[in-house]
């Protein structure tokens, strides 16, 4: 059996299983058409940008090619560390789209991608680009920045996807060797340290449940556990940043950067679950519960801070100065797939189609070719001077993480649709799909989320009962109860359908969250809605309108944008102008916003 990028051990303490992802097909609809410009445009557009950016020479650089290093500076003028990365992430991604189908271009880009990789590995096993060009190849001499466990975390999950999904094993060779170099120096045997960056954790133990070596499960349990302690010192923004301020299992809060807090306590899930650690898992899940509570915008973003793009003070949400890094909405999803399979508990598959739909999908344009970094919620008509470029997605950055991290998802997002456990097969994710599970195989039909009717076919079934449970969302007032369960014994021909009701929705805020206090939000189904410009009445201004709250806002058609789509009209006043009856402004799905006019845009409109 292959097996997908989070694949517990038959020993693991989780109560879900993933499935088999080659045997998991989305074969139309919404889903459908993201993963075809995921593979189409998206990714070969990331190849050619690791060629412009440096980020491949730098490796040929360190494979002994002649050249200078290029790399983009941060704030601080220094320069990044960690390109290596972005091609271990774009590698990724290739990986699990060629295991989804053969693509003779994608394969030889990989190819060069993977050749350029092994050839810069040292014979000691080390690879880094910036330690072996800039550093004279003196390792791990800044655990705060250097990025270097970072960066092979990335290598290890690349080298998962080419050996679950194509039985190549190369990347496998190099992530081992690499690992191993830092085992020697940080292992039981070796002095303490941690990367400034969490992620190495979760690579860690998914490189244990491929190897089946306990050693690999052990590093990243020491590195879960040496963190916490003040081994890093404050650096700029204090120990909080990185997570260093009290150790993972004491931890009430998230706290510090947003993606680092999420990606530790993705390592913290994975070596829980397979060491059956429940206390570790039990502050995984405390940790969350602040996190969904307090901290996360209603499109699924966290980390409301620009400094030091870190989570805020409870309820500190504000939405023109939202940080919302596309990577942590990414990260986000990540945690809470784990947290699903290990406690089954459906108000993480929630998450995770508030984030996708939301928080991720808002990061890319519909064409696939532009990305965003941050993703506020605001963006004001009227701006103080910034460059021309401002709130408009990029071709690319100058630190790159969103992109691949963006490409890596969408091209495993069928990873993510269903479990089984012992009792029978749950629906997580709504999707045209076409799954085998085991000795069952079933056809789910939908319009989601456009519309809210799923139809599940039993094609093939074993002749014993087992239960079909299907996600009922949080929203969704149509079906009683969290999940939908249909408990029989089944036979080719069989069907279920699942009715939901995706009407327009009128959110209020949390009344703590005092930025957009007084204000309301339109959602239907699992979307978000916002207003942009180009949709507003004439000659008014965004900020000059409000609710009406005597009128209801209706659903419209916006083929303009993409075909399918549902819009909303919304009900609004012009408070700058003289009253005029049933003034509507056209309200669009967050992820769809700026790839028009870039002007301005709101989610949350003052009532």
């Amino acid at each position: 059996m292959k097996a997908g990028s989070v694949w517990p051990t038959a020993a693991a303490k989780s109560r879900l299983s993933p499935i088999d992802p080659a045997k998991a097909e989305i074969v139309g609809g919404f889903w459908a058409r993201r993963q075809r410009v995921n593979r189409e445009k998206t990714i070969p557009h990331g190849f050619g940008r690791l060629q412009q950016s440096g980020a491949l020479g730098n490796l040929r650089l360190a494979a002994g090619g002649q050249g200078r290093y290029e790399a983009a500076a941060d704030t601080g003028g220094s320069t990044f560390p960690f390109l290596d990365s972005d091609v271990y992430k774009w590698l990724e991604a290739a990986g699990w789209e060629l295991a989804r189908g053969a693509d003779p271009a994608l394969t030889a880009a990989a190819e060069e991608a993977i050749e350029i990789v092994t050839a810069a590995q040292r014979p000691d096993g080390y690879l880094n680009s910036f330690v072996q060009v800039v550093k004279g190849g003196v390792p791990y001499g800044d655990l705060a920045w250097g990025h270097e466990f970072y960066c092979v975390a990335h290598l290890i999950q690349a080298a998962v996807a080419w050996h679950r999904g194509l039985g190549d094993d190369r990347l496998l060779t190099s992530a081992t060797r690499a690992v191993a170099h830092i085992d020697a120096e940080f292992g039981a045997r070796g002095r303490p340290g941690i990367d400034g960056h969490p992620g190495i954790e979760m690579a860690l133990v998914e490189l244990a449940r491929v190897t089946n070596e306990e050693r690999h499960l052990k590093l990243a349990e020491r590195m879960l556990g040496l963190r916490g302690h003040g081994l890093i010192g404050p650096g700029r923004f204090g120990a909080h940043y990185w997570q260093d301020h009290e150790p993972v299992r004491q931890a009430a809060t998230v706290a510090g950067h947003a993606v680092r807090q999420l990606y530790l306590d993705c390592g913290a899930v994975d070596a829980a679950v397979e060491l059956g650690d429940a206390e570790l898992l039990a502050a995984v899940r405390r940790r969350w519960s602040d996190l969904a509570r307090s901290r996360t915008y209603l499109t699924g973003g966290t980390g409301s801070r620009h400094r030091d793009e870190a989570f805020g003070d409870p309820y500190e949400l504000p939405p023109d100065r939202a940080y919302n890094e596309t990577c942590a909405a990414i990260a986000s999803v990540m945690l809470a797939w784990r947290l699903l399979i290990a406690t089954g508990e459906p108000e993480y598959a929630d998450a995770i189609e508030r984030a996708m739909y939301n928080g991720v999908l808002s990061g890319i344009s519909l064409s696939g070719e532009e990305f965003f970094y941050t993703n506020p919620l605001q963006r004001r008509t009227h701006r103080a001077a910034e460059p021309v470029d401002h709130h408009r997605r990029a071709p690319w950055y100058p630190c790159a993480c969103c992109p691949p991290n963006l490409m890596r998802l969408l091209s495993s997002w069928h990873h993510y649709l269903a479990t089984s456990d012992t009792d029978g097969i749950q629906i997580h994710q709504y999707a045209d799909a076409d799954l085998t599970i085991g000795d069952v195989r079933l056809a789910i039909r939908t319009e989601y989320p456009w519309q809210g009717r799923v139809t599940v076919h039993v094609l093939e079934t074993p002749n014993r009962p087992w239960t079909l449970s299907l996600r009922v969302p949080a929203w969704s007032r149509s079906v009683s109860g969290p999940v939908a369960r249909h408990a029989r014994r089944w036979r080719p021909g069989d069907s279920v359908t699942l009715d939901l009701d995706p009407v327009v929705r009128v959110t209020s805020p949390d009344r703590r969250a005092d930025a957009i206090r007084g204000c309301v939000a339109v959602e239907r189904g699992p979307l978000v809605y916002c207003l942009e410009a180009v949709d507003a009445p004439a000659a008014a201004e965004l900020e000059d309108l409000a609710w009406d709250g005597s009128r209801r806002p209706r659903e419209v058609p916006r083929p303009d944008i993409e075909p399918s789509m549902i819009g909303v009209d919304v009900p609004v006043i012009d408070l700058n102008a003289a009253p005029r009856e049933n003034l509507t402004a056209g309200a669009i799905p967050y992820f769809a916003w700026a790839n028009r006019r870039v002007e301005a845009m709101r989610v949350w409109i003052p009532a």
